[in-house]
């Protein structure tokens, strides 16, 4: 089958070297795909026709919420006290997630899903006609929140470091999760965001294992 697919390329290609073409194999400007609106809404087009699985929509949903609570935790930094070391890690993770909800807001909508708001508290959830906020793996309790909330200084840098690892490593755990489900984690877009979550956050959760060790130490 595969031998087939391919002779009506070599025909062409053996054709073309018949007629003594030339193949213009000269690089395409990068700035004309870039600024080309064209480009874009083509590239788009060939994006909604790879496949998705309705455990693909449900996983950027619920990595939405989950991205949220990160981002609300790391503002917590410099208004109670944090470190450098646990500012940088913040900002980090500030920068890095408010770019990826954005990436999961227009992944979600360009399919026509529902696009969730970028809750703290989780994903709102209907069951049996009662609305209510479900959390992701990983996420933080009203209660750790809380918690968190109200630490300062070195205490504060013990428990943000504790729960941002609780919830990096429930991130993960989605990512496996989506992975082990039949038929998803195959769309591009899907595919590379999740494999950027696991490496990224699995690299940060080793660091902040280290941070914390410091910190416990008192150094």
């Amino acid at each position: 089958m595969f031998t087939r697919s391919l002779a009506p390329l070599l025909l062409a290609l053996a054709a073309c070297a018949r007629g003594s073409a030339v193949l213009d194999l000269s690089p395409i400007p990068v700035a004309a795909v870039v600024s080309s609106p064209e480009a874009i809404a083509r590239a788009r087009a060939d994006s909604m026709q790879l496949p998705w699985t309705m455990a693909d929509a449900e996983f950027m949903a619920g990595m939405i919420g989950h991205h949220a609570q990160a981002i609300a935790m790391a503002r917590l930094a410099p208004r109670n006290g944090a470190s450098p070391s646990v500012r940088t890690l913040a900002a980090r993770i500030i920068n890095a997630q408010t770019d990826e909800i954005q990436l999961m807001r227009q992944w979600l909508s360009d399919r026509g899903q529902p696009v969730p708001a970028a809750d703290p508290k989780g994903m709102k959830h209907e069951m049996g006609g009662q609305s209510m906020m479900m959390l992701m793996p990983g996420m933080l309790s009203e209660a750790q929140m809380q918690e968190l909330h109200q630490a300062r200084k070195r205490d504060f840098d013990r428990l943000f470091l504790q729960y941002m690892i609780q919830h990096h490593q429930g991130a993960v755990s989605m990512v496996q999760a989506l992975f082990a489900a039949d038929g998803a984690g195959q769309n591009q877009t899907v595919f590379k965001f999740a494999s950027d979550v696991n490496v990224d956050q699995t690299t940060e959760i080793a660091r902040m294992k280290r941070m914390l060790a410091e910190v416990v130490l008192g150094r």
